[in-house]
């Protein structure tokens, strides 16, 4: 595993395969370079002199007249619009270039000393390393041991935030890695194991069989997952958190471990990319994993309902009706549109069993959300803004953007059902919207925030590229969530 220290050794003193040094525009660079020997001084000068842009990398071998082996100089544009989102991509920039040419320790100059910087500088650094390796025979050699962040004081006080950082980081990786699973390799049964190990990470963890969700009146899971072979599991997490006198905070996520669309099939472009409509759940069970080493004062709960959605003749079809866990019946329209309903039990569920405060839920769950929003902006709807807004001010923080939509009565009036109380669909008119209306029927008036991540759970047509997000699946909304459980005044 990567390892990041934060460094107090003298930048003229410190042994290392490369020093590197961010340059910003305009900026004199003289004190740092006069560290060096004369001629070492001269050669950083003048490549500082021609990196006049953001991102631009320019390499400096030192010839063993520095203990350093080579010098890199990166580009950090403009001093008054460096941000956070800078610092990550500039970061991945670097391990980028490590790993191409095969460095296994490197030391860099802190730039910035503020907190935000620090960490957001250690996120490009950790999830720029991630790369989805596991089915690969070729020996992959490029990865990196070690990372200094150079610092001339106060270095405890840094390793804190770097360690904090760390534990959120490989949350996200964690999530990526079994997210990139391909379906043959992850079925609900393996997702419940993964879950169950978690046992050992200060995790409560159990699974409910198909039989125990028959008999609970499950119908939403057990209807979507009929069609397959591989059975589906309700995964519950629990974290007791310190605060055990509160209730919890309720964490949903949609975890179709492969999405064929049932009976109402999907078509075959594209496809593949389905093996990620486990996004969501992933990303709960990432979360939930992170919690302990964080120690978290809160309370929480984590709910996945796992399936796979496959046609057969054993499959749920359109114009079946479904009696839910809250006794609602669902006229199903189109059984591609079924994360909702197994979202939608696991809600009930949730609120029954553990009263929570609040409940958020993740899922991968409309292809309108990507039309209305597009591949990097993630949709959020909720029956409270307080709430709402809380998860977008620390969304610009980790960058991971999203937008508010709104949810009317007119919505509710679109997946109104002549034959049951609502259908599974609204028509395509404000397609991510009538999904979250949908949900909203299992939530009573529990405070609630349903994230639609379509766009941005994995790297596909039209998202941006950027150095800290390898191919495949991205985590997105896992930093998010972290930082708001750790944050206090819920």
């Amino acid at each position: 595993m990567l390892k990041i220290i934060a460094d107090e050794t003298k930048i003229s003193k410190k042994r290392t395969e490369l020093l590197v040094i961010g340059c910003f525009l305009n900026e004199d660079y003289s004190d740092l370079l006069n560290k060096f020997n004369e001629e070492i001084s001269i050669a950083g000068k003048e490549i500082i002199s021609n990196i006049h842009k953001f991102g631009l990398l320019n390499e400096l071998h030192t010839f063993a007249k520095l203990p350093a082996r080579k010098i890199l100089f990166a580009g950090l544009g403009n001093k008054n619009e460096f941000n956070t989102e800078k610092s990550r991509i500039i970061s991945g920039k670097i391990i980028q270039y490590a790993k191409e040419f095969k460095i296994k320790e490197l030391s860099i100059i802190t730039f910035n000393f503020s907190k935000d910087i620090m960490e957001s500088f250690v996120e490009g650094i950790i999830l720029s390393s991630y790369s989805f390796e596991k089915f690969k025979n070729s020996n992959n050699n490029n990865t990196i041991d070690k990372v200094s962040i150079l610092i001339e004081s106060n270095s405890k006080e840094s390793q804190k935030i770097i360690n904090e950082t760390s534990v959120i980081c490989q949350s996200v990786n964690l999530g990526r890695e079994i997210s990139n699973l391909p379906p043959n390799e992850c079925s609900p049964e393996y997702l419940a194991k993964i879950a169950l190990d978690l046992k050992n990470q200060g995790i409560k963890s159990k699974v409910i069989s198909l039989d125990s969700m028959k008999d609970m009146g499950l119908n939403g899971i057990v209807s979507v997952g009929g069609g397959s072979i591989n059975t589906p599991k309700l995964i519950v997490l629990k974290y007791e958190g310190t605060k055990k006198e509160e209730n919890p905070i309720l964490l949903v996520g949609k975890a179709v471990t492969f999405d064929s669309g049932g009976i109402s099939l999907k078509p075959s472009e594209k496809m593949e990319e389905m093996k990620f409509d486990k996004c969501g759940g992933v990303n709960v069970i990432a979360i939930m994993k992170s919690l302990s080493s964080l120690k978290i004062k809160h309370k929480v709960i984590g709910i996945v309902p796992a399936v796979e959605n496959m046609p057969s003749n054993s499959s749920y079809r359109p114009s079946d009706i479904i009696k839910m866990y809250n006794g609602k019946s669902v006229e199903v329209i189109n059984t591609d549109a079924e994360g909702r309903l197994i979202l939608a039990d696991a809600l009930s569920f949730g609120i029954k069993q553990y009263k929570p405060k609040l409940i958020i839920d993740m899922a991968t769950l409309t292809g309108a959300c990507i039309i209305a929003l597009g591949s990097n902006i993630a949709g959020i709807i909720g029956n409270d803004e307080k709430l709402i807004k809380k998860i977008l001010d620390i969304s610009k923080v980790t960058d991971e953007k999203m937008w508010e939509l709104p949810l009317l009565e007119d919505h509710h009036e679109q997946i109104k059902s002549k034959n049951a109380d609502i259908k599974n669909i609204g028509g395509r008119a404000a397609g991510a919207i009538t999904a979250a209306a949908f949900l909203s029927n299992f939530v009573e008036n529990t405070p609630w925030v349903h994230l639609d991540i379509a766009g941005t759970a994995w790297n596909q047509e039209g998202s941006l590229s950027k150095t800290y997000n390898p191919p495949g699946a991205t985590g997105f909304g896992i930093r998010t969530i972290i930082k708001f459980i750790m944050s206090e005044g819920l």
